[in-house]
């Protein structure tokens, strides 16, 4: 076999068409192998000679796509100083386009012996652990075009690729948890006709399932477990784990984008899962586990930010290097929209604190390709001072964790101050306006993967997760939900009624709220877990969405919702005055020829709202005023936006209440919204209200008055 000396960069395999060049980052090791890896279990060993700054490197003529490789690192294996070298272990490479296999669970893929613990374990892993395979990385994008939706028009839906799409009866069976299902008309159809601008995914970078979850029968089924951060998971590959599956991602992607629908992944660069000093030795922990891991004073343990065991090591350039590039390669190579970051304040710590100026950050600010696609940040860890809600840097949007909060406080009729649910329901200036952001800088919403499905968190007071074998210790214990009156499942008339209320309370303020909506998978026909709130581990039909029956005529209660959210999806989408660019200024605009205020907040009475009554009154029931005749911010071409006016009337208390219609903001309305009723939405010309008529709102119901430009 002839081998070249090659180039250290760029990192990982990359196929020339005649040959391809390997190159791989180790300060630890004495001398690094290349292993190339055949189909009857045998391996050609190439030593990798050449060096250049720590990167050993070499170009193996006539090495094609679909090889599978790993590398073997020579050099000190000595815990107690953070060194964990063993060439026994065949390694992934951390730059690997593709990953081939699974782990097949047992003491040869740990560096230690299970009743030796700081005996060093030379069994060899190889036939137990995944591979690296080289891929082609030639692909016909077409006329491929980002839809660059601004956020100002994005809808997101969050969704995992095999739950959403497993049980669709449109989806052909051998298609079904797959990326190709992705890109099914039949799946694109309902994210179109339902409004989403963005479909969110939960990681698909390849992941590990745990020893822990596989010996108890379960799996890694969220996919929070990532050991492959250039290498679309490959069980997600309907066509094969060769380098097919980078092909069906980028077919997905492609079809996704003809239909206008981005994409946005749901990435885990704050750990691997190699997990604490008792996890497996995989990759990075073999090729040289001080340079990319936070390791405490006490070298041979690891600091643990995140819950899982580890976290990389943010000061290290190697470990920013291999975060950039690998954002920059799904940008750039697999055409993705964007980012939701896990645990985002792990990637802030350089040392303990949070520091929102760390280099992360400051890489990603200048970065040409990676600064311009969507950025979202899961604005919290698990270590101290890990809440880190509205502090994060300006090019970045956050989940709003304070958003969920205060809207599931107010419609299960928990008292909160009434200006912290007006200031979530305008765009959250109060963690965004000072820092130079705006109202899309707060990613709303009430439900996600983590928790309640919208379903579970009408109909359970209390988690039941007993099905992950923790006994019911797993899991958020204070779920700020409400059952309606019955623990689960419920014939009782009356609790289903307030239930299917409730959920289009939930819905109809998502979409009313200034910011950006996401919707969880399932959501829009009450997707349920059987009050299961942490479902990762659950790859099965307590997780899966289970769908409607396309063939069914008469309108259930799911359906019923499905078209509700639909239609609330559209409201939004036809008027700017919900999706404003800009904070609202509390008072006429300048230049509108309107003399109302561009917002006013009224009691139920009618009247507008004093100091007293912000001081006093409880977030319960109040009308606001939107002046569709007053949105300060332009049109992309510098025009005037106007829009009609909306009035939203909100009584979240246990008793129908009386509302009067305000007397200066317009003279005549019509009825829009209803939560109170089934359908919801209210045709056009059903009900006309006048200034000054009184409504009675029933009970924990939304009503929303529309008044034409």
């Amino acid at each position: 076999m002839q081998v070249w000396p090659g180039e250290a960069y760029p990192l990982g395999a990359t196929y020339d068409g005649a040959g391809t060049n390997f190159a791989v980052f180790t300060e630890a090791a004495d001398r690094v192998e290349l292993c190339l890896l055949h189909d009857d279990g045998s391996e050609t060993a190439v030593e990798l000679r050449e060096s250049d700054a720590f990167v050993r490197h070499a170009y193996v003529p006539g090495i094609m796509p679909g090889q599978r490789y790993g590398f073997r690192v020579h050099g000190p294996y000595a815990p107690e100083h953070g060194l964990r070298c063993n060439s026994a272990k065949l390694l992934l490479d951390p730059y690997a386009r593709a990953i081939s296999g699974s782990i097949r669970w047992g003491e040869e893929v740990y560096g230690y012996h299970f009743d030796a613990p700081d005996e060093r374990n030379d069994l060899d892993s190889a036939p137990h652990t995944m591979t690296s395979v080289v891929v082609n990385p030639y692909f016909d994008w077409g006329d491929d075009r980002r839809p660059r939706r601004g956020y100002h028009e994005t809808v997101i839906y969050e969704a995992h690729v095999k739950g959403l799409t497993m049980q669709h009866p449109g989806l052909p069976e051998e298609l079904r948890g797959t990326y190709a299902a992705l890109a099914h008309p039949v799946l694109i159809e309902h994210l179109v006709e339902l409004g989403v601008t963005t479909l969110e995914l939960m990681p698909v970078h390849q992941f590990v399932n745990d020893h822990r979850l596989v010996d108890m029968g379960l799996n890694n089924y969220w996919g929070y477990n990532t050991i492959g951060f250039f290498a679309p998971h490959n069980a997600y590959a309907s066509w094969g784990d060769r380098g097919q599956q980078v092909l069906e991602f980028k077919s997905a992607i492609k079809a996704l984008h003809e239909a206008g629908i981005e994409v946005i992944l749901d990435v885990v660069y704050n750990h691997t899962a190699e997990g604490n000093h008792l996890g497996p030795t995989l990759s990075f922990k073999g090729i040289d586990n001080p340079q990319y891991y936070r390791l405490t004073d006490d070298p041979k343990y690891y600091m643990d930010t995140t819950g899982t065991g580890n976290s990389l090591l943010m000061r290290s350039p190697h470990v920013l290097q291999l975060i950039m590039d690998s954002l920059r390669y799904w940008v750039t190579d697999m055409h993705v929209d964007g980012f939701r970051f896990d645990l985002a304040a792990t990637l802030a710590r350089q040392f303990h604190e949070v520091d929102r100026l760390s280099s992360f950050f400051d890489l990603v600010q200048q970065d040409p390709v990676v600064s311009q696609v969507k950025l979202i940040a899961e604005p919290w860890d698990v270590g101290e001072g890990g809440y880190q809600v509205g502090n994060f840097p300006p090019l970045w949007t956050e989940w709003n964790g304070k958003y969920r909060d205060t809207v599931r406080d107010l419609w299960r009729g928990e008292q909160r101050a009434l200006a912290e649910f007006a200031s979530r329901l305008t765009g959250s200036s109060d963690l965004y306006q000072d820092d130079g952001r705006r109202p899309l800088a707060s990613i709303n919403f009430v439900t996600c993967h983590d928790g309640f499905t919208l379903h579970d968190l009408v109909a359970y007071n209390d988690k039941h997760n007993e099905a992950n074998g923790e006994d019911n210790r797993d899991g958020e214990s204070h779920n700020r939900s409400w059952n309606c009156g019955a623990e689960g499942e419920t014939e009782d008339s009356g609790v289903l009624e307030l239930r299917a209320r409730q959920m289009r309370n939930f819905i109809a303020t998502l979409m009313l709220s200034q910011g950006v909506p996401m919707i969880s998978h399932g959501d829009e026909f009450a997707r349920s877990q059987g009050g299961n709130n942490n479902a990762y581990c659950q790859d099965n039909e307590i997780s899966w969405v289970k769908w409607l029956d396309p063939d069914a005529t008469e309108e259930t209660p799911e359906s019923a919702l499905l078209d509700f959210t639909r239609a609330m999806v559209w409201l939004r989408k036809d008027h700017p005055v919900f999706r404003r660019r800009r904070f609202f200024h509390g008072r006429p605009v300048e230049g509108t020829h309107d003399e109302l205020s561009d917002i006013a907040w009224f009691t139920p009475e009618g009247k507008e709202m004093n100091q007293r009554d912000w001081d006093t009154a409880q977030a319960s029931a109040l009308t606001v005023f939107l002046n569709g005749n007053a949105i300060s911010e332009p049109g992309v071409r510098g025009e005037r936006i106007g829009d009609d006016s909306f009035l939203l009337m909100f009584n979240a208390s246990p008793e129908p209440l009386e509302f009067v219609v305000p007397v200066n903001h317009g003279r005549q309305w019509q009825v829009v919204v209803d939560t109170a009723r089934s359908k919801g939405v209210l045709p056009d010309e059903e009900q006309k209200v006048q200034a000054g008529d009184r409504l009675t709102l029933v009970d924990r119901s939304l009503t929303v008055l529309r008044r034409p430009v």
